[in-house]
């Protein structure tokens, strides 16, 4: 197992060092000029030459990629030509809030979409069944910045009429400001747990709500339709039908033939969800107004903010890489024989 974790961990190393050459490639070909973004109206030739010598933008390529590289390795991920803050400081600062709402989202894809896709399969054909491809369907062709306004709309704003009793969710932030909360990880629900302010814990659970359905409705879908197929699948296969007939309890082939087998692809598929949703919660967090990364990375999109962009973006690479790292683990827990290759 030994062998495994570290064949894994090394295989993340030329991954990470190809994705910060092309993410130094990708954000020098934006298009635009980074001073004169940043200094707008009050560009004058003096002021935009100024910048360029002070962030380094007007050496050749070669040599701001030799820096940017040798920053990184001293941990140094640069400052914000826009705000002048630390890129880290920034990060740590915002990240918890976007982090918090994809596991969010992610358990809510994950504790509704297994059980819904197992039991469609089970019962293939019936009105479950045609409630679960229905309903993934619906995941996936809905934008999510629509079904979040949708959200909103019917359960924090309110409907005219008798519709109006269902709002009762809060339409915006992480946390009501009424509430005398400490902060210590800034994640909100997990500062709330052990401080003990549960009114704290629990207010930040209730505005995760509605960010989390509107957010993990596609990967909800997703593992809907994963966990279906593979279920159907392993159904089929000579040891599920020859434990049947040895007369085993269904509960015992169910935990031990099918969910374990049936549970490799979908875990997979969550793996690779986790960078949709870090990606996916741009427009999520701007709709729920939640200071994360995601509104954070428009704003520096817009201003062509270099040191923010190849900070924040290597940042969710990395996370995004470890948790892969987490998934092919999983795997040789679930199934021994993958430990040996």
């Amino acid at each position: 197992m030994l062998r495994f974790v570290v064949r894994r961990i090394l295989l993340m190393i030329p991954v990470l060092l190809g994705l910060m050459v092309l993410l130094f490639a990708w954000v020098r070909a934006l298009p635009g000029d980074p001073a004169r973004a940043l200094l707008g109206e009050k560009a004058t030739p003096e002021s935009i030459a100024s910048v360029n010598a002070q962030y380094g933008f007007d050496k050749p390529l070669l040599q701001q990629f030799v820096m940017y590289a040798s920053q990184l390795l001293q941990g140094n991920f640069g400052n914000s030509p826009r705000t002048g803050e630390p890129v880290l400081g920034t990060f740590l600062e915002r990240f918890p809030a976007t982090m918090e709402l994809a596991i969010a989202a992610l358990i809510f894809a994950v504790v509704v979409g297994i059980p819904l896709g197992y039991w469609a399969a089970k019962r293939a054909g019936g009105w479950l069944d045609t409630f679960a491809v229905g309903t993934s369907l619906a995941g996936v062709v809905i934008p999510v910045f629509v079904l979040a306004y949708f959200l909103k709309l019917i359960f924090a704003v309110g409907l005219p009429g008798p519709l109006h009793v269902l709002a009762v969710l809060p339409s915006s932030g992480r946390q009501n400001p009424r509430i005398d909360a400490t902060h210590i990880t800034n994640f909100y629900v997990l500062d709330g747990l052990l401080t003990r302010e549960w009114d704290a814990a629990w207010d930040a659970i209730v505005h995760l709500i509605l960010p989390a359905i509107a957010l993990g409705s596609i990967p909800l879908a997703i593992v809907v339709r994963m966990t279906r197929a593979s279920v159907i699948e392993v159904l089929g296969e000579d040891y599920v039908r020859t434990a049947n007939a040895k007369g085993l309890a269904p509960g015992l082939i169910t935990r031990r033939h099918v969910l374990r087998n049936a549970l490799l692809p979908v875990i997979t598929v969550i793996g690779l969800q986790t960078g949709a949703l870090l990606a996916g919660a741009v427009l999520t967090e701007r709709v729920f107004a939640i200071n994360g990364i995601g509104s954070y990375l428009f704003d520096a999109i817009s201003s062509l903010d270099f040191a923010v962009l190849q900070g924040f973006i290597l940042f969710i690479a990395v996370i995004y890489a470890v948790v892969n790292l987490l998934v092919d683990l999983s795997y040789g827990f679930i199934d021994p024989r993958l430990r040996t290759r």
